[in-house]
């Protein structure tokens, strides 16, 4: 529960405007519609989830836009449960195993593989094929991670709105076991000789758009979170996580306004107090900012009304890594082996990840392919496929002419795959979609194509962040504000952000009420999160 009765009664009448309909957006209005606030959400396209959505393309052909998995759903089934509901009862997630294919790449092709699976026995298996004494050390690394996480969890669930929380028990009592000196593959080392055993356990760096050579070691904790709770597919696509949230998000009243764009967060002082929707205002007690920070936060919000993050230091700010997508309809099936994800890691890994950052196009590029069709039928008609086909490049800082070098990229792509064992796709195809980082910027609105939102470096995390709790009556949500980026986490800032907004909200009205909010994490508990 996260209000009393009393509280229900107290919050009844207040309003809240959601601005932006992704997936923090949409846990947000859940969890302030159970506690008694009527809720608004402002989306500007036409369908719910932001990049969390799945698209159907012509010819039948099905493709989810960004997140391609689901990773600890344990978070948002705790939402749903918040709410009376079992996710259960309204996603089917299939849990994958193998859950996914690493192919990397040696002198002369393939140089070895690992199937990455959850089962110890035979993930050490797998390993050992490459590297023996490096198997041995499998079950070191996770016993050290599970420490590791769960001295984390208590720093993930509070909010870093005040200096001082940099000092708080949490943080004091994780820090021994976060190394914020290390990276990722300096830590890695401990454990694993061989640079292809430590790139199975740290290319999840790419989700937060990092590299595993400077991202901090705190991080070993998602490949960690994988291959401890699992990787999940839902059954239609990440679109359908989406989708159901905004079905029970209607049933429980909150009004979600499809194909809107907001003009302006309104202030009365220096509080938030509406929003103004083509020239309509929409007042509001509180107002959540759900979108990519560095793009909607300068659209949306007076540079005054944000002191610690004005135009100059977010022009400043690190960014994540682009990302050069493929959605290709292609005739007929793909080969066994492709399984349902696979990674193709370049020759040259740590070469391929310094480019990118540096700003420089990779020509040997890494590759992330997810053929859906492998577990879910419904993503292709009969006898087609849809493939997925991702490749981490730079963003828009870096000056590349997309518009010169895109058609010649794509045909090294295409090439790239045969390595995946696709030697004849160009002439199967059927439908084609290309995003490259312009298209991050002009049709999904990310500053300067960055997928993965601000850079998770140590001086981008924690306090570091946008904060939860932007301003008196103005509150974030997303990848931008801490926690970070990554579905789970998108989650947990949503309970954060929901929590200080109800709070601050009752604090006006009774503080008595408070006494039923939750203070723990859904991370306090073991499950099954991206």
């Amino acid at each position: 529960m996260l209000q009393s009765r009393e509280g229900l009664r107290t919050l009844s009448g207040r309003r809240v405007v959601v601005v932006g309909a992704g997936p923090g957006g949409l846990a947000s209005a859940l969890l302030l519609a159970k506690a008694g606030l009527h809720v608004t959400v402002i989306e500007r396209d036409d369908v719910v989830g932001g990049r969390t959505k799945t698209v159907e393309a012509p010819g039948g052909y099905r493709f989810d836009i960004g997140p391609t998995f689901f990773l600890y759903p344990q978070i948002l089934a705790d939402i749903f449960e918040s709410c009376g509901e079992r996710l259960e009862d309204h996603v089917r997630l299939e849990r994958l195993d193998p859950q996914y294919n690493l192919v990397f790449e040696g002198e002369d092709g393939v140089s070895g593989q690992i199937r990455a699976t959850g089962d110890v026995l035979r993930l050490k298996e797998e390993i050992a094929r490459l590297a023996p004494a490096d198997a041995e050390n499998v079950e070191k690394f996770f016993a050290e991670n599970r420490t590791k996480l769960n001295y984390f969890k208590p720093v993930l669930e509070q909010p870093f709105d005040n200096i001082l929380s940099m000092a708080s028990p949490a943080m004091l009592a994780a820090l021994p076991h976060l190394h914020p000196g290390r990276s990722v593959d300096r830590d890695l080392r401990r454990y694993f000789a061989d640079p292809r055993v430590r790139l199975a356990f740290s290319f999840q760096t790419k989700y937060l758009g990092m590299s595993p050579f400077r991202c901090p070691s705190l991080f070993t904790i998602l490949s960690f979170l994988e291959y401890e709770h699992g990787v999940y597919h839902p059954v239609g696509g990440c679109g359908a996580v989406s989708e159901a949230m905004a079905g029970l998000a209607r049933r429980m009243g909150v009004d979600i306004r499809l194909g809107q764009s907001v003009d302006r967060v309104l202030f009365e002082g220096k509080r938030a107090c509406g929003v103004v929707v083509g020239g309509e205002t929409l007042k509001a007690d509180a107002v959540v900012v759900n979108g990519d920070f560095a793009k909607v936060i300068r659209d949306l919000v007076p540079e005054e009304r944000r002191p610690r993050w004005r135009d100059a230091k977010i022009g400043k700010a690190r960014l994540s890594c682009s990302t050069y997508m493929l959605y290709l309809g292609i005739e007929g099936k793909m080969p066994e082996s492709l399984g349902h994800h696979t990674i193709l890691l370049s020759k040259e890994y740590e070469r391929n990840i310094t480019e990118i950052t540096g700003g420089t196009l990779p020509m040997q590029p890494s590759i992330y392919v997810q053929h859906a069709g492998f577990t879910d039928g419904g993503m292709a008609p009969p006898g087609h496929t849809a493939l997925y086909v991702l490749v981490p490049v730079p963003n828009l800082k870096s000056g590349i002419d997309w518009e010169a070098v895109g058609p010649s990229y794509r045909k090294l792509v295409l090439e790239r795959l045969k390595l995946l064992g696709i030697p004849d796709i160009e002439s199967r195809i059927r439908y084609e979609r290309v995003v490259d980082p312009r298209d991050w910027r002009d049709a999904f609105a990310v500053h300067e194509g960055a997928t993965f939102n601000l850079a998770h470096d140590l001086m981008q995390m924690l306090w570091f962040r946008p904060h939860n709790r932007f301003g008196p009556g103005l509150y974030l949500v997303g990848g931008g504000t801490h926690p970070g980026s990554g579905l789970p986490v998108i989650y947990e800032g949503a309970r954060i952000s929901a929590r200080l907004l109800i709070e601050d909200l009752a604090k006006e009205q009774a503080p008595a009420i408070l006494a039923d909010l939750p203070t723990t994490s859904p991370l306090a508990t073991q499950g099954d999160p991206s």
